[in-house]
């Protein structure tokens, strides 16, 4: 519990330079903390989440940075049982759907409009998306959520487009799979030193 009040506020104290509360020492190891320690989830409690807790999620994943500040992202929030199960059936690699209250989809506008009025292709969606991904799962972290991150591009996109009704001019990167956990893994230490060049190659 320590850890999660630490990082729900360690944000705000790092940007105003500390408070009464939190040290910014202590908001820096909370941030690290919460990035080192979260892993996938894929076993759930019946436990719904809060409302509260899904805008402070997306509000991250809307803080994330993006290419020409375009943010092409949009989210469909699934948290209708028959829905998460319908996909769960859809999905090969979703069925923890099946046991989880929530579900976040990415989406990323492919086409935009230019100054000129010309239709072009975002080639940044991609990119964009995963930052706020990312963003979502650490803030689920934080707010002591368990959640996984499960691929919906391509053939499997368009499966999650059919079934939740999204626009043509859109694509999802993936279902973000969201709960009280109801198992403990252990995070992986990825830390590879030979994996670092400096300079070059």
């Amino acid at each position: 519990m320590k850890r999660i009040i630490l990082a729900l506020a360690a944000l705000a104290a790092i940007s105003c330079g500390g408070n009464n509360q939190i040290s910014k020492e202590q908001a820096q190891e909370a941030v690290f903390d919460n990035i080192m320690t979260r892993t996938s989830i894929r076993k759930f409690t019946e436990q719904p989440v809060p409302a509260e807790a899904v805008e402070q999620m997306l509000r991250a994943g809307m803080a994330a940075p993006t290419a020409m500040n375009w943010q092409p992202w949009e989210f469909v929030v699934i948290s209708e049982r028959a829905k998460l199960d319908d996909l769960a059936g859809k999905l090969r690699y979703a069925k923890m759907l099946t046991e989880a209250p929530l579900a976040i989809v990415v989406c990323g506008r492919r086409w935009f409009t230019d100054r000129e009025g010309n239709r072009r292709e975002n080639i940044f969606w991609v990119d964009d998306c995963a930052a706020a991904t990312e963003n979502i799962l650490l803030a689920a972290h934080a707010l002591g959520l368990g959640a996984v991150w499960a691929a919906a591009k391509d053939d499997r996109g368009e499966i999650v487009k059919e079934a939740l009704g999204i626009p043509e001019d859109f694509a999802t990167l993936n279902v973000i799979v969201i709960g009280y956990p109801a198992e403990t893994p252990q995070p992986k230490d990825k830390w590879k030193p030979e994996k670092i060049h400096y300079n070059r190659y």
